[in-house]
């Protein structure tokens, strides 16, 4: 069984601010670092971290991103679906308040050139059982989605950063959703509370195991009529950027690695509080043995 996560690379240029620039405003910076990031490079580090196997697909642009490839090597991911084009690399400028709190603005650079040629080379690669894991910050998703089905393959999915293409994509073939409750309102329709939200997503894709992440009230998870609560593990806040993406890789990496639902929610949420209390995104993320000894 092999793990193909089909996501983003990015470059992370992150600014520490006295607070999120608003309207008009024009504000200096405390300090200013360049970081590995995308959703796609972040999950694929955290997988491999918890101890899976993981390929990941891609694209750079040319001369700008290639010290991420190395980042991910150095992780143990395996790279050779990752493509090299025209262009530039994709990238994100990053605000981080004195609370950890961050904002973020992307740009979707070679993360938005991928072509069905491409993703028809690297699926043929993968076949039924096959995890493949998505976010929202490439090109082609919904085709990825339909080639994973024909395949057989276990689709997993967090519809973030969340746009209008989201509505598009066939969602009923995702068999786990990682969501937080701004996304899961937004994919229902209507917001509420973690429990409503919960039951909403439940009834619109009964057959989908769904993870809805809740911030300082952590997480719900759903599977048909079994519905697990898992809380945070408190920390000193550093720097949130990579804490989901931190939390998605550590939790499908213990599923596929045959822990419970529930083993696998614990360990994510103590990976996903090591990370939050260290700077940056992809650097952030702990190994699976700082995890197993972290005591909360």
């Amino acid at each position: 069984m092999k793990i193909l996560n089909y996501g983003s690379l990015n470059i992370d240029y992150t600014y520490s601010v006295d607070h999120f620039v608003r309207g008009g405003e024009t504000m200096s910076s405390e300090e200013m670092h360049v970081f590995s990031g995308g959703k796609g490079l972040n999950q694929s580090i955290a997988l491999s971290k918890s101890g899976a196997e993981v390929w990941h697909a891609g694209a750079i642009g040319t001369g700008d991103g290639d010290f991420l490839i190395r980042q991910l090597k150095e992780a143990g991911v395996n790279t050779e679906y990752i493509s090299v084009l025209d262009g530039k690399t994709g990238h994100a400028i990053i605000q981080k308040a004195k609370d950890g709190g961050n904002c973020i603005l992307l740009f979707g650079g070679a993360n938005q050139q991928i072509t069905r040629e491409m993703v028809d080379g690297v699926m043929d690669h993968f076949e039924k059982g096959d995890y493949l894991v998505l976010q929202n910050e490439i090109s082609e998703i919904g085709y990825i989605m339909e080639r994973a089905r024909e395949k057989g393959m276990v689709l997993v999915f967090n519809p973030s950063p969340m746009d209008d293409k989201i509505s598009s994509y066939p969602l009923e073939y995702v068999d786990y959703f990682l969501l937080n409750e701004i996304e899961a309102g937004d994919i229902c329709g209507e917001q509420g509370s973690g429990e409503e939200l919960l039951q909403k997503l439940s009834d619109k894709f009964p057959a989908s195991k769904i993870v809805l992440t809740l911030g300082g009230d952590g997480s719900l998870y759903r599977d048909g009529q079994r519905i697990l609560t898992q809380g945070i593990y408190k920390v000193p806040v550093a720097d949130t950027t990579a804490a989901g993406d931190t939390f998605t890789g550590f939790l499908i990496g213990g599923l596929v690695q045959g822990l419970d639902a529930g083993e696998a929610l614990d360990l994510a949420a103590k990976a996903a509080a090591i990370a939050v209390s260290r700077p940056g995104a992809a650097p952030s993320i702990p190994s699976r043995e700082e995890v197993e000894a972290f005591e909360g």
